[in-house]
């Protein structure tokens, strides 16, 4: 019903070309754009997180319309300067890719050289070690292994029968946002033991599907590429005490430096949204020294962000959305003038 909703939005905006008469107003100095995975479209009808995910010719198609709408691409290290030095009638684009999965050397990277596209890679160290899970992933993975659930939740018990692909995808949301909506001892407790009733060891997929540290420090060494953090374990950074929060940020940017011998100027918040990053995160976040921290928050850079470097948003290229219709108005910016309710900033 959401991606319904959201495609009827969109369709919207173009009958009625808001896109073409607003966009002057709408898209300020540009945009921030958020990916995760770059692979092949694998024909799977249970794929919850599909979203996370767009095929490498997508990418292709997405640099070129970037391009020919006129936008500039720059790297991360140029935001600040541009948001408080704006130019005139010269967007920009900045591209970024969060948890530092191995698809973006294989699949990402020769799409980025061949388009001379800058690109930013927020990395999480524990990925990196193989010393933390990919709990979204795991949570699919067990659901895709087994026929039947039991698990407890909040003192409750829930049994799924989980014997189709509809089923499957019904109990994926049902688990997923109750754990979202969770503390995260909860929830990583809650994924632990599902992968034990699947037979799998929760962290195969991140040792499979991360870069390890040979392949950052060779990534780091491409030209294109900028390096950030993107914390120690993944944590959702709003639901943990303030110590937690700290060492979360300045320890991964720490790590990371030393493992690449690069300053690390950037980070991301993971999950992002507000219950997982908050002010007193973009607090931590400047007094680490980061030049830019982003979040999830859906919207445009606009040149009040000046004052909220470590709060900006991205426009997240959605895996349901693999076309550049629906890119092309989401560059216009007016799809988040109206989610925003018309305010440019979304910072508290």
């Amino acid at each position: 019903m959401k991606h319904l909703m959201f495609s009827f939005g969109l369709n919207a905006v173009r009958l009625l070309r808001l896109d073409r008469l607003l966009s002057s107003h709408t898209q300020g100095l540009g945009a921030i754009l958020m990916l995760h995975h770059v692979r092949p479209f694998t024909a799977q009808n249970f794929v919850p997180n599909r979203l996370l995910e767009i095929t490498p010719e997508f990418l292709d198609e997405l640099l070129a319309l970037v391009r020919a709408r006129g936008f500039e691409i720059i790297s991360m290290d140029e935001v600040p300067e541009r948001i408080c030095h704006p130019k005139p009638a010269s967007p920009f684009v900045a591209i970024t890719l969060d948890d530092g999965y191995a698809d973006l050397v294989q699949h990402a990277l020769p799409v980025f050289k061949k388009h001379q596209a800058a690109f930013t890679a927020y990395i999480t160290t524990g990925f990196a070690d193989g010393t933390a899970p990919l709990w979204w992933l795991d949570l699919e993975f067990a659901i895709q292994k087994m026929d039947f659930i039991s698990l407890e939740m909040d003192g409750i018990k829930f049994d799924y029968n989980i014997q189709n692909d509809y089923k499957k995808t019904t109990a994926f949301k049902a688990i997923y946002w109750r754990l979202r909506n969770s503390p995260e001892c909860f929830l990583r407790k809650v994924i632990v033991a599902l992968a034990k009733q699947a037979g799998f060891d929760p962290l195969n997929s991140t040792r499979q599907l991360c870069l390890n540290w040979d392949g950052i420090r060779a990534l780091a060494k491409e030209p294109l590429a900028t390096i950030g953090a993107h914390t120690l374990t993944h944590p959702m950074l709003a639901k943990h005490e303030p110590a937690f929060a700290k060492d979360e940020i300045e320890r991964s940017k720490a790590i990371i430096a030393r493992e690449t011998g690069k300053d690390i100027l950037h980070f991301a918040y993971p999950v992002g949204d507000k219950t997982s990053a908050a002010q007193r995160d973009f607090t931590v976040a400047k007094t680490a020294r980061f030049a830019t921290a982003v979040t999830t928050r859906p919207g445009m850079i606009f040149a009040e962000h000046a004052d909220h470097l470590h709060a900006l948003p991205r426009l997240s290229i959605n895996g349901l959305f693999q076309n550049t219709r629906d890119m092309d108005t989401l560059l216009s910016g007016v799809p988040f003038a109206f989610f925003n309710r018309g305010q440019k900033l979304n910072v508290n």
